[in-house]
């Protein structure tokens, strides 16, 4: 890592509605944060242009350590962090976006491995403690959907509330990749019981269409049991809710490196 004085170099991978939101959160809020943008990278490179400074612009995600950061930012899709992720871990500290992507038993494995070897830290989310079970219910609008298999193609204006999907977040990752990040992190902060052991169920609901819920329940040691609603504002085919941009800006502010490890944040 840098001296205290020095920024710290940020790389952001993806420029969706997330990866522009940092984008300029880092060139307005950044500099007074200590934390400068070095590169973004988006798959279609032409989204990029007259929109980001050609300064900023990566054109090969393969040559990111050229930009020497010392955080690098996945935010577009779950196969970056299984094509780059143990690369990026070779060159700086990586914070996972896409932690769906660590469903992947093997994947999730070399992550932390490599992040050991390196020195390096793998950022994900926050701690949940010690559960003996945990179900997480995310509904949306079937517009907010973004699905692998055709289980959702024929809904309809009113058709109200449909269960598309119940079962283990390791089976229900790879259905919806893009919607599950919730469950994916919560997933890895749920200690043993991993991805196989927490339960997820995804429903599609016509009459949400100003924002996405999510149910959590928990269940602990001793008859210790939770239950939470959030509902996070969205529009209509809104994949990321309105209040997930700031909460991963926040997030983001706390990677200034925590060495060889995962660190929950």
């Amino acid at each position: 890592m840098e001296s205290s004085t020095s920024p710290l170099r940020i790389g952001v991978v993806g420029y969706g509605h997330l990866g522009q939101f940092l984008v300029e959160q880092l060139l307005s809020e950044g500099p007074g944060l200590g934390l400068k943008l070095e590169f973004v990278w988006n798959r279609n490179a032409d989204k990029l242009g007259g929109v980001v400074s050609d300064e900023f612009i990566l054109g090969d995600l393969s040559s990111f350590a050229e930009r020497q950061c010392d955080v690098i930012v996945e935010v577009c899709h779950p196969q970056i962090v299984k094509e780059f992720g143990v690369q990026f871990l070779s060159k700086s500290h990586f914070m996972v976006g896409s932690p769906s992507a660590l469903s992947d038993t093997e994947l999730n494995h070399t992550l932390r491995q490599a992040a050991q070897r390196h020195g390096r830290t793998l950022y994900v989310l926050s701690d949940s403690g010690a559960l003996k079970a945990l179900f997480i219910r995310m509904s949306k609008h079937p517009s907010c959907f973004r699905l692998t298999r055709d289980v959702l193609s024929d809904w309809s204006a009113g058709e109200g509330r449909r269960v598309l999907f119940r079962g283990s977040v390791a089976e229900l990752c790879p259905l919806a990749p893009n919607n599950v990040n919730t469950m994916a992190a919560a997933a890895v902060a749920a200690g043993a019981l991993g991805f196989s052991g927490v339960q997820g169920e995804i429903v599609s609901d016509t009459e949400l269409s100003d924002y996405h819920v999510v149910e959590v329940e928990v269940t602990g040691p001793d008859g210790f049991s939770v239950r939470t609603v959030r509902r996070n504002p969205a529009n209509l085919g809104a994949v990321t809710g309105s209040a997930t941009y700031k909460s991963f800006w926040n997030s983001l502010l706390v990677c200034k490196g925590h060495g060889g490890r995962v660190f929950l944040c």
